[in-house]
């Protein structure tokens, strides 16, 4: 039994949250307590009107549908043309999820994928996409630009953009030629979103724009998550959008796999969709942390690259990462390790603007010079 248990789980790397113990303990052992800027999880309040919305559907006995309600598949369609400029979407564009990390996972499984199948994705890249080519036996390839690979057996091509970790943007021109070249070689183009609504010193571009798609959805789509912008990451509130051909075959096999967002959280879901205010003042507080980490790192001699969208900046004292996290929890701070997100990441490390201000501030107090 032993046997057939672990055959999954040798495919996958090591879980590397893991490795961040040691140091874990280290910062937390500061006078002053740890500083945790090494997950990017909100710490914010969930915006009162999203858990009204909530409490309202609390009342929620029968089973929910994988497709979710009419109200939620509306919200979705609207926020998307009038936030990304979306034209022309219907409800077969679009298919509700439970938390975007579970999709990345699973989709390749889910469209089939398998050996002799390849799944490519950006050399330094959030690692569930690897995880999620491992899981169905498919072959993982990193790339700098997708249009050089080797198109052969390539069935899916993760976009990440804004980055985690980099937070570098793609720019449209960009976009528009990686869609153009995956539509010519017959390869489904994925895209994760879910920092979008973050930009600081670009303006991050959907997939799904008509500059971008030429306005017809065939051959990519989006995930997006509300995670980030409306602090609902213990909500797992989250949706794709995009190839109708795609969404619809992911439907019927999630119907099988009872793959239901909790009928409560598609109504909070609508009730975030619909409100920008909540997003815009969310922003503000992640700016002004941003602005003083940044400049608190920069005093101390690190240097900043990319960084101009998401919820991290991606920083670099020139040495191994697991140096710079060992000196920085020397002084109560965790950060993530760069070799996290692939080994071109080894010589940086990934600081998350997502503590409150409170733990900001200790931040940048024992980073002064």
């Amino acid at each position: 039994m032993s046997a057939v248990s672990s055959r999954v789980s040798s495919r996958l790397p090591v879980f590397p949250w893991d490795k961040l113990a040691p140091y874990k303990s280290t910062a937390a052992g500061h006078p002053d307590g740890i500083v945790d800027l090494s997950v990017g999880t909100p710490v914010d309040p969930v915006p009162a009107l999203v858990q009204q919305a909530l409490v309202a559907a609390a009342d929620s006995p029968g089973y929910p549908t994988v497709w979710g309600t009419a109200e939620l598949r509306d919200a979705i369609t609207g926020w998307l043309e009038r936030r990304l400029g979306a034209v022309g979407v219907a409800h077969e564009n679009v298919l509700p999820v439970v938390g975007s990390k579970e999709l990345v996972a699973w989709l390749p499984t889910q469209l089939g994928l398998g050996a002799g199948d390849r799944v490519a994705y950006p050399r330094l890249a959030y690692p569930t996409y690897e995880v999620g080519a491992r899981l169905c036996g498919a072959e993982p390839v990193v790339y700098d630009d997708p249009t050089e690979l080797d198109p052969a057996g390539l069935k899916l091509l993760w976009l990440n953009s804004p980055s985690n970790p980099t937070g570098r943007v793609l720019p449209k021109d960009e976009l528009t030629r990686i869609v153009a070249w995956a539509r010519e070689h017959e390869v489904l183009v994925l895209s994760d979103e879910c920092y979008l609504e973050l930009g600081w010193e670009a303006e991050p571009v959907s997939v799904l724009h008509p500059d971008v798609c030429g306005g017809t959805y065939d051959g990519v789509i989006a995930v997006h998550s509300l995670s980030k912008r409306s602090n609902l990451a213990g909500y797992r509130a989250a949706f794709i959008a995009g190839d109708p051909a795609v969404l619809g075959e992911l439907l019927l096999i999630r119907k099988h796999g009872g793959m239901m967002t909790p009928a409560p959280v598609q109504a909070a879901t609508v009730a975030a969709l619909g409100d920008d205010a909540h997003v815009a003042e969310q922003r503000e507080r992640y700016a002004e942390r941003r602005t003083a980490l940044r400049a608190a790192l920069e005093a101390h001699g690190f240097r900043i690259e990319h960084s101009e969208a998401s919820l991290y900046l991606w920083a670099t004292r020139d040495e191994p990462c697991w140096e710079t996290v060992a000196y920085l929890a020397e002084l109560g701070i965790l950060v993530a390790p760069g070799d996290f997100y692939g080994p071109a990441g080894d010589r940086f490390v990934r600081v998350a603007f997502t503590a409150t201000d409170e733990r900001v501030a200790a931040a940048v107090k024992r980073l002064a010079p």
